[in-house]
C-alpha cells in the first residue's frame, strides 16, 4: 500500500505543553521517542477550537493517537497547526468514521517525520460480534533511526446511560488483544484511548491477563473547577513483558502549562488531559509541567536487561535529556554514541546534573 506522506484520507476496514514562545524538544534517536494519546474533544466541529493551543500541547510528543475526530479536515488543521508551530513536517493518518445510527467519530495518528514513518497494517478492527460501537483502529509505525516497530491500537469507549453500558466493551478488548498480536506479530504491542473506566475496575481482569496499564494514579478528565482532574478515563496499554523500554509515563497536565483555567481549556482546546509515555531517553522537556505517574515493569520484565549489574562499567549519561543509566538499567545500551557522556559512578552523574532513568531497577 503506497501511502504519500499526508495520510488524510479513509482508509477502510482490512486498515507537553508550554506557550507557543518555547522551542520544542526534537527526539534524535529511536529509543528517544515520546508517544501520546489524546481524546481531543470533537475535533474538527465547530469554530470553538485553538489549534496554536492544540499544536503546542500535541507538540511535546512524537508519536499520538487522537479519539473523538469528528472531521478529517479537524486532524487535517492539527497537522498545519504543528507544521506551523514546530517549524517541522508532521503527517497523519485517519479512519473512516465509525459509530452507532447518526452519530460518529473517526480515530487518527499523527506523528512528526524526522522520527517516526507509517509503516503497514492500517485496519479497523473486524468486530464480527459486534461488541464495539466505534471498532479500534490500529497501525504499525517504525523509527526512522533503527528501524524498530511498534504497533499502536487507539479506542474510545462509548459512555452510555452507566457503567454497565461501557463494561461489555471494556470486556471484549481482551480478544481484540489477542487479535493484535496475530496481526502484528513479533511486535510490541500498545493500547491508548479513552476507556471512560479507570483501570482498577474489574472489567478489566480479562484484559490484565495480557496487558498493564501505565498508569494506575491521578485523573485525566478536567473538571469545572480549575486545577481540579475527575477520572482517570484514558490511559496507555503494552504488554506485561513488554519489550519497549518506558522509562516514564503520566498525564500532561495542559492547562497549566499554558497558563489556561479549566473552563477556557474545555472550551477550546478538550475536557481531556493527553497521556504520555516516554521510551528510552526519551523525556519531556523541563518547562513542561506533566504528572509522571509511572507503574513500574514488573521483576519478571526488569529481567529482560541484556546487562547485568557490574560496578566497574561504566555509567552513560545522555546529553541530550540529562538522563543517565547504569549497566543494568533496560536502555543502558541504547544511549548513541553522539549523545553518550561517560561517568565513573552514578554520585558522578548525578553532581552533573544528571538523573537516574526512571525504567532502572
Amino acid at each position: 500500500m503506497n501511502i504519500p506522506r499526508a495520510l488524510g484520507r479513509y482508509l477502510n476496514a482490512a486498515f507537553l505543553i508550554v506557550c507557543s514562545t518555547l522551542i520544542p524538544t526534537l527526539s534524535v534517536y529511536a529509543s528517544d521517542i515520546v508517544v501520546g494519546s489524546w481524546n481531543i474533544q470533537r475535533l474538527g466541529h465547530g469554530s470553538n477550537k485553538s489549534f496554536p493551543a492544540l499544536a503546542s500541547i500535541a507538540s511535546k510528543v512524537d508519536l499520538l493517537a487522537v479519539q473523538e475526530v469528528m472531521t478529517e479536515s479537524g486532524i487535517a488543521e492539527l497537522e498545519q497547526a504543528l507544521e506551523k508551530y514546530t517549524g517541522e513536517s508532521w503527517s497523519h493518518l485517519v479512519s473512516h468514521a465509525l459509530g452507532a445510527n447518526s452519530y460518529k467519530e473517526m480515530y487518527a495518528f499523527i506523528w512528526r517525520d524526522s522520527v517516526v514513518e507509517y509503516s503497514e497494517g492500517a485496519v479497523v478492527y473486524l468486530d464480527r460480534e459486534n461488541h464495539f460501537v466505534r471498532e479500534p483502529f490500529s497501525a504499525k509505525f517504525k523509527s526512522k533511526q533503527d528501524q524498530s516497530e511498534l504497533a499502536i491500537g487507539t479506542v474510545h469507549i462509548v459512555y452510555g446511560k452507566s457503567i454497565k453500558d461501557r463494561t461489555p466493551e471494556i470486556n471484549a478488548l481482551a480478544d481484540y488483544w489477542l487479535w493484535m498480536a496475530e496481526v502484528y506479530p513479533d511486535t510490541p504491542l500498545v493500547l491508548a484511548g479513552d476507556f471512560n473506566l479507570p483501570q482498577s475496575h474489574r472489567a478489566w481482569n480479562a484484559l490484565k491477563q495480557y496487558a498493564r496499564p501505565l498508569v494506575t494514579q491521578g485523573a485525566s478528565t478536567l473538571s469545572k473547577t480549575a486545577g481540579k482532574y475527575a477520572n482517570l478515563y484514558d490511559n496507555i496499554w503494552v504488554e506485561r513483558d513488554t519489550h519497549l523500554a518506558i522509562n516514564d509515563a503520566g498525564i500532561i497536565d495542559f492547562p497549566n502549562m499554558i497558563g489556561w483555567d479549566h473552563a477556557k481549556s474545555r472550551k477550546h482546546v478538550s475536557d481531556h488531559a493527553p497521556l504520555y509515555m516516554a521510551l528510552g531517553d526519551g523525556v519531556l522537556d523541563d518547562a513542561t509541567a506533566s504528572i509522571s505517574a509511572f507503574a513500574a515493569a514488573t521483576p519478571s520484565s526488569q529481567a529482560q536487561s541484556p546487562v547485568t549489574r557490574n560496578a566497574t562499567q561504566e555509567i552513560r549519561g545522555n546529553r541530550h535529556s540529562k538522563i543517565f543509566h547504569r549497566p543494568d538499567c533496560p536502555s543502558y545500551n541504547r544511549v548513541g554514541s553522539k549523545n553518550r557522556v561517560s561517568f565513573s559512578s552514578a554520585q558522578a552523574a548525578k553532581d552533573s546534573g544528571y538523573r537516574i532513568a526512571k525504567n532502572c531497577p
